[in-house]
């Protein structure tokens, strides 16, 4: 079971760093090949940096001007449990998840993931966005790609941030939460650019009880899945649970 507390990045590299990290030591046995592989490395570590750069800026934008965290970390971690937030109060949600039961469809598979987020149940909420993702939903990219900023996990945020633009033009997207997905690639980045993902998240005040969705989530079978753990399964009675906890907060 991962650890729910955030975990802070690493701090990027500088630039002298990654140029110390290419240089030849040995310089008495310097040949072409040993010039082409410095240049290599150097060519690596300045796109990993310019990665890291780009991570560390801020993870989402919203039109309600909220106060955001100032570390990265705490960033992705805001936005991903408001994105969880906008999806479960999407007009859709509750019928989703309510097929979800019988029907394993992305679309419910994105949804029911948001449940399990608000609940910290991580390890299944997991597993049923990459359901989501792999069945061509760019929301369920988007909630991996913070999910693993929060993490500090910057290899599989990028791996996740290259996806999202990549799924946006799969048919029968579900989009609960309006997003934006601009390609910030310029001519000199190459074939790896950025993306930058806006987001319309609700307000703060409009928020699903978490302490009652974790009870809701608590009462669910949970199914041993090899190489993913435990994974939460969804039943009959969780739509209504779910519908029940949307009106609460209005």
């Amino acid at each position: 079971m991962r650890s729910e507390t955030p975990m802070r990045p690493h701090q990027p590299r500088t630039l002298n760093e990654a140029l110390a990290r290419a240089r030849i030591v040995d310089e008495e046995t310097y040949t072409p090949v040993h010039r082409e592989a410095s240049r290599r490395r150097i060519s690596e570590q300045l796109h990993e940096m310019r990665w890291m750069q780009l991570l560390a800026e801020p993870v989402g934008s919203s039109r309600h001007q909220r106060r955001q965290p100032l570390l990265l970390h705490e960033r992705a971690a805001h936005e991903l449990r408001a994105l969880c937030q906008g999806i479960l109060h999407d007009t859709d949600a509750v019928r989703r998840i309510a097929r979800f039961d019988t029907a394993r469809d992305p679309g419910g598979a994105l949804a029911f993931a948001s449940l399990l987020l608000l609940a910290d149940r991580e390890e299944g909420a997991q597993f049923w966005l990459q359901f989501a993702a792999g069945g061509g939903q760019a929301t369920g990219a988007i909630c991996l790609y913070l999910m693993h900023l929060r993490r500090g996990e910057w290899r599989d945020a990028k791996y996740w941030a290259r996806q999202i633009e990549a799924l946006e033009g799969e048919p029968c997207q579900y989009a609960p939460v309006p997003h934006e997905v601009v390609d910030t690639t310029t001519s000199a980045a190459g074939p790896d650019g950025a993306l930058t993902v806006f987001l319309d998240l609700p307000d703060d005040a409009a928020a699903v009880p978490e302490d009652a969705v974790k009870d809701a989530v608590d009462d669910l079978d949970v199914d041993r899945i090899d190489g993913f753990g435990t994974i939460p399964q969804p039943n009959a009675d969780l739509a209504h649970q779910l519908e029940d906890l949307v009106a609460t907060d209005h």
